[in-house]
């Protein structure tokens, strides 16, 4: 029985391959230049190979052709890359770095004034492009690559990628050559050699890589980035480079489409795209501008479950998962299967509190490879042999799953408990909302209190009383949902990745310059929120010991 193909040898298989493979501004290269600059890395990283200890290389860069090749010169090496996130600052950057075993860290001059004064662990610190890294590469063009034992073992760690902090501090989770290359095999998008995908998404984030990139180490086809992403060059860039496939998270459909519109948009090469947590407004609106569908699934960076939509899959849900996977709702207590989702005749769930669990793969635990020195936070996803995601969900009867919020996302109010994203997906029904958040925060004298964060066009011209009006009239809001405090702004805050920073938003409350209604009566009546209301309420808060809930 022959082994298993391993990131090494798809790339052996691209070597004479004169097919486009990577386009980068105004440059390109075909598969077998690709490889070819992947052997000089490979080379410079060998030589630079630490005499003992892991063989972690952390890369902090946009995103440039070089991350690519550095990520290819690993596999053929055994070397570890570590994607560092270039958005955090100071302590934390620091901490990413040092926590990760970072002994090479790669960087360029636009990047590296961020690491001034940082102890950051490293033993040696490389500029892309300065001149003797530039002379190194160019005396390794062309030399053959010898064949490295440790590229051939697929336990071998190729990558430590971080979570996106949505809910918490990032951790960086473990990706070996072996789960990258079934990432490759399984090419969940259908691409093929003659797609070319656009990627505007951070490189040292699993979307960009698992979502984008690696079904073409397969397919042979082309790939082309954009350094970071941007909402105005999103159009220029897939008419540029005849883009017939890209990737997104979070709140990137909403930047592209706050652009004027525009003839053009209609006269790309885009047949697909595929990403996660888009709002129904803006996944609506781009099919309407662009023409195009937009495929929302379920997946994590790290990996225990997938979840992808099929031709039969209903609205709103995130699909099922691939064949030979096995997942459930499970109630987090009890561990025991949550009931199936029960539906109004208008699509509302009926029964919330009992259907909605959490995200569990029954035979996960051999699929999630762990978080890097983080055994407690590894033990929080692997109980009884199943893989716990974390993740809210409920499932229907036909076994269809849905997306109900992160772990984070659960809310107390008068010992009812529920979660966000229900409450989220009807704020969105709202015309004037283009985006939804829901979080938690303290109630008063015990529990939580639902808080929304609605981003609309014109902030100023919300109406709370038309809002009100809005809520009443939507029957599968459930008692304890409406949100007693309603935060308007045109801009929600996001991670790296683009996920809403639901930590943000619950840190900072009502205690922002933007706008604030508030519900003071168990009435759907709103007004502003005053100062003199926040005094009150911090007041309480002080009084009852909940300041820091």
């Amino acid at each position: 029985m022959n082994a298993p193909k391993l990131p090494v040898d798809y790339l052996e298989e691209r070597r004479e391959d004169k097919h486009l493979g990577l386009m980068f501004e105004d440059s390109v290269w075909t598969w077998s230049e690709f490889v070819a600059n992947a052997d000089a890395r490979a080379h410079w990283l060998l030589r630079n190979k630490p005499a003992d200890g892991p063989f972690h290389v952390g890369v902090m860069l946009e995103n440039v052709p070089e991350y690519l090749f550095l990520i290819a010169a690993a596999a053929q090496t055994g070397a570890t890359i570590v994607g560092v996130n270039t958005t955090r600052r100071g302590e934390e950057l620091a901490k990413d770095i040092r926590e990760t075993d970072v002994r090479l860290l790669v960087t360029d001059s636009t990047q590296v004034h961020l690491l001034s004064g940082l102890d950051h662990g490293a033993d040696k610190l490389v500029l892309i492009d300065g001149d003797e890294y530039k002379t190194d590469i160019a005396l390794f063009h062309g030399k053959p690559l010898p064949d490295i034992p440790a590229a051939h073992d697929p336990a071998f760690t190729l990558l430590l990628l971080f979570t996106s902090g949505s809910t918490g501090r990032p951790k960086a989770v473990i990706c070996t050559a072996g789960r990258f290359a079934r990432i490759i095999e399984m090419n969940h998008s259908a691409l093929t050699r003659e797609d070319v995908g656009y990627n505007a998404m951070p490189l040292f984030h699993g979307n960009a890589l698992f979502a984008n990139w690696a079904p073409f180490w397969k397919t042979g086809g082309a790939f082309a980035i954009a350094r970071r992403f941007s909402a105005s060059g999103f159009l220029p860039d897939v008419l540029k480079f005849q883009a017939t496939y890209f990737n997104y998270v979070g709140r990137s459909l909403s930047y592209i489409l706050a652009q004027p519109e525009r003839p053009e948009e209609q006269e790309t090469c885009l047949r697909k795209a595929y990403g996660t947590e888009a709002s129904p407004h803006d996944r609506r609106e781009f099919l309407r501008r662009y023409g195009v569908e937009t495929y929302e699934s379920y997946g994590s960076s790290e990996g225990g479950l997938v979840l992808t939509p099929d031709q039969s899959t209903p609205s709103g849900a995130l699909g099922k998962p691939p064949a030979g996977m096995k997942a459930a709702v499970l109630n987090p207590a009890t561990h025991e299967e949550c009931p199936r989702a029960e539906f109004d005749d208008a699509g509302g769930l009926l029964n919330a509190s009992e259907a909605i669990g959490e995200l569990v793969t029954l035979d996960g635990a051999t699929a999630f490879e762990g978080y890097y020195k983080n055994p407690a936070a590894t033990q929080e996803r692997i109980q009884n042999g199943h893989f716990f995601t974390g993740d809210l969900g409920y499932r229907d009867q036909a076994g269809y799953f849905y997306f109900a919020g992160r772990g984070g996302d659960k809310i107390r109010v008068d010992s009812e408990n529920f979660s966000a994203a229900p409450i989220e997906r009807i704020l969105s029904r709202y015309e004037a909302v283009q985006m939804a958040a829901v979080y938690p925060v303290p109630d008063t004298r015990t529990g939580d209190q639902v808080m929304a964060t609605l981003q609309v066009e014109e902030p100023d011209s919300f109406d709370p009383e038309d809002f009100a009006q809005f809520l009443k009239g939507q029957e599968d809001l459930g008692t304890k949902w409406a949100p007693k405090y309603v935060r308007v702004v045109s801009d929600i805050p996001v991670t790296a990745t683009n996920k809403i920073n639901k930590p943000s938003l619950r840190q900072e409350r009502w205690n922002t310059p933007d706008t604030i209604y508030y519900r003071p009566h168990p009435q759907l009546e709103y007004r502003v929120l005053k100062e003199t209301d926040r005094e009150r309420i911090q007041a309480a808060l002080q009084e009852n010991q909940r300041v820091n809930v």
